[in-house]
């Protein structure tokens, strides 16, 4: 069953990539008309439309598998009170937004994330429950949208400190809120509040020698491998730099804010 529900999102995520590809693509069409005057720029901005098309689809099928993925423990070598799966998957998710804001600014990566988060809210709210849809959503937001702020200004530095930097913030930002949103005691009256029986991770396990709720440690160990896959995804983003011929975005005024300026 758990796997018709994984290929059931993908599936639902699918579509609705292919929805925001089609929306995007108008809007980018409307904004071409008006704007571009000469066949150079026109070129550009239809590349800059791909990639960011492509990388809004990339960033709504890593965020749904991950939401699904997180709900199973890793049980080998008994890591289920300390993994889940998805902590493989979601490391992608950082990738994607590294990569449009080296390319494309921070403003570029913002509209990928915004997108990301609507996508995953929906299927989440779909494939389980609101308050796992609320937890993964608001922890992807805020983790995505730290990691462009930490990324914006250390672009022009070393390739890899850049997204090493905001990856690592931005997982630690992101494991913290969706763990306890998802899991702590505290958040009880989500379930409540929609209808679902309560969610919680009451149990305590021994963890470094203290009792611990068993979120928290879902949560540590759901870092540390987060840690080891932002490392590994440095070998993805340093050959996609060196295979593309895109430079580096330079646009000095492209506020890194939350929020952006228009």
């Amino acid at each position: 069953m758990s796997l018709i529900y994984y290929a059931a999102g993908l599936f639902v995520s699918f579509l609705w990539g292919h929805v925001l590809l089609v929306f995007y693509g108008l809007i980018g069409s409307i904004t071409q008309v008006k704007k571009m005057s000469s066949a150079r720029d026109s070129l550009l901005a239809q590349q800059e439309r791909r990639f960011i098309a492509f990388s809004i689809f990339a960033m709504c099928l890593t965020v749904t598998a991950s939401n699904v993925l997180v709900q199973y423990p890793v049980y080998w070598f008994g890591l289920n009170e300390l993994l889940t799966y998805g902590a493989f998957t979601y490391p992608i998710a950082f990738l994607i937004n590294d990569l449009t804001n080296r390319f494309y600014g921070p403003s570029a990566a913002r509209r990928v994330v915004y997108a990301g988060f609507f996508a995953g809210f929906f299927v989440s709210w779909i494939l389980a429950t609101p308050r796992l849809a609320i937890a993964s959503s608001l922890a992807f937001l805020f983790g995505q949208l730290l990691d462009i702020v930490v990324f914006t200004p250390l672009r022009r530095k070393t390739w890899w400190k850049a997204p090493l930097a905001a990856a690592l913030v931005g997982s630690a930002l992101d494991t913290v809120v969706f763990f306890a949103l998802a899991f702590s005691n505290f958040f009880t009256f989500i379930d409540q509040m929609t209808g679902y029986a309560n969610g919680s991770l009451m149990e305590s396990v021994v963890f470094l020698g203290f009792e611990l709720p068993v979120w928290l440690s879902l949560a540590f160990g759901d870092f540390l491998v987060k840690i080891v896959m932002s490392l590994l995804m440095l070998i993805p983003y340093g050959t996609i730099l060196s295979a593309v011929g895109i430079p580096l975005y330079q646009n000095s005024k492209d506020d890194s804010s939350f929020v952006g300026r228009k």
